[in-house]
C-alpha cells in the first residue's frame, strides 16, 4: 500500500467521521467545558439560585439586575485562591466579572441543589 493509498483511506474515515459528529451533536448545546473554572460556573449555572439579604439590597442600591448577575456567573472568572472548594457542606466561590463597566465580585456558597449568593462588593 503506498502513501498516497493511505493518505486517501485517512481522508475518506476523516469525512465520514467528521459528518457523524455534525449528525449527532448538531442540534445539541455541546461544550467542552474542561478547565476548572468553565466546570465551576457550569454548575452553579445550572442550579437554583438564591440570594441574601446583603446581596438583594446590594443589587437594588446600584441598580444591578439578575441577568447581570447571570452574565457574570457565564463568563466571569473564578478566584480559586480565596474560594474554599473542600469546605463542608457547601463549597465556597469568589467569582469576579464586569456588570456596568466596573468588576464585581460574587460571594457563592455552593450546594447541592441550590447556590445562595450571599455577597456582592466592588472590587
Amino acid at each position: 500500500m503506498t502513501t498516497l493509498q493511505r493518505f486517501g483511506y485517512f481522508g475518506v474515515g476523516l469525512f465520514f467521521g467528521i459528518i457523524i459528529l455534525i449528525f449527532f451533536l448538531g442540534g445539541k448545546r455541546a461544550s467542552c467545558d474542561y478547565g476548572p473554572n468553565a466546570r465551576v460556573l457550569a454548575e452553579i449555572e445550572s442550579k437554583t439560585r438564591l440570594y441574601s439579604e446583603n446581596s438583594e439590597k446590594f443589587m437594588q442600591e446600584h441598580k444591578i439586575d439578575t441577568a447581570e448577575i447571570s452574565g457574570i456567573l457565564n463568563a466571569g472568572k473564578v478566584n480559586f485562591d480565596r474560594s474554599d472548594v473542600h469546605a463542608t457542606p457547601c463549597n465556597q466561590y469568589y467569582i469576579s466579572g464586569s456588570a456596568k463597566d466596573t468588576i464585581v465580585e460574587l460571594d457563592i456558597q455552593n450546594c447541592d441543589t441550590i447556590a445562595t449568593i450571599r455577597s456582592i462588593r466592588f472590587k
